[in-house]
């Protein structure tokens, strides 16, 4: 582990937080409503406002979308991908003493720590709200930074770098995905397909939605359980 992680994990684990504080960011970090609940629906508040900007505002919802399906693919495939990174929870050599017990998120034990695939998910379709709404935009940072970021950092989920690339790359792939060359390619047939079909367009884009909010872990538990019945 490097000094940077050291000394900002060393820092949080020093925070003296009563229990039921501590209870309080352990469901922040694991419920749904304060990751995905709170950015979607500003997606969704941008596509349906009146401005006279409204189709440059739709094709940027519709990369943001498009950049946080890359953004969750990409950091699941790194983790696997790269060299296996223990968590700091599950690191006894650390010395650390996390709020969050080893048993209870005994799951996470075989999934690697680098890079945060729900600091580059969030910080990805942040950003695609910044690039439309500056001053929400702010707030959309903020908002994944207190209740998505440092949450996982306190509990021993991720080292701070792997929050901070995390971040980086989801950030990098929003910018990539909403420049204007490339949504000519990737996101004006899209809208050809919603003006034409908007309602199998909308109930598409709820079902989308509703897998980045929970991350697709539904389907993952699915697949996951058809394999292991079928071996």
């Amino acid at each position: 582990m490097n000094s940077f992680d050291t000394v900002i994990l060393g820092a949080l684990t020093q925070l003296q937080f009563s229990p039921q504080v501590n209870h309080a960011i352990v469901v922040i970090a694991d419920l749904y409503t304060f990751k995905g609940y709170l950015l979607i629906p500003l997606l969704w508040w941008i596509w349906v406002q009146p401005n006279e900007r409204r189709d440059w505002r739709r094709e940027i919802v519709l990369a943001t979308l498009a950049s946080a399906l890359i953004a969750l693919t990409v950091g699941r495939l790194l983790a696997r991908c790269l060299p296996f990174r223990e968590r700091p929870l599950f690191t006894p050599e650390l010395h650390l003493h996390f709020a969050s017990s080893p048993v209870q998120f005994a799951g996470l034990m075989n999934w690697s720590s680098f890079p945060s695939d729900h600091a580059m998910l969030w910080m990805a379709v942040a950003t695609g709200i910044f690039i439309v709404w500056r001053g929400i935009g702010v707030l959309a940072f903020l908002a994944v930074a207190v209740f998505v970021c440092f949450p996982r950092a306190y509990l021993g989920y991720h080292y701070p770098t792997d929050l901070l690339a995390g971040a980086l790359i989801g950030v990098v792939i929003t910018w990539i995905m909403t420049r204007r060359a490339v949504r000519r390619r990737t996101v004006k047939p899209a809208m050809r397909y919603i003006m034409r079909y908007p309602g199998p367009a909308v109930a598409l884009g709820f079902m989308l939605c509703f897998e980045l909010v929970t991350q697709f872990d539904d389907l993952l538990r699915l697949a996951h359980s058809v394999l292991h019945a079928a071996s």
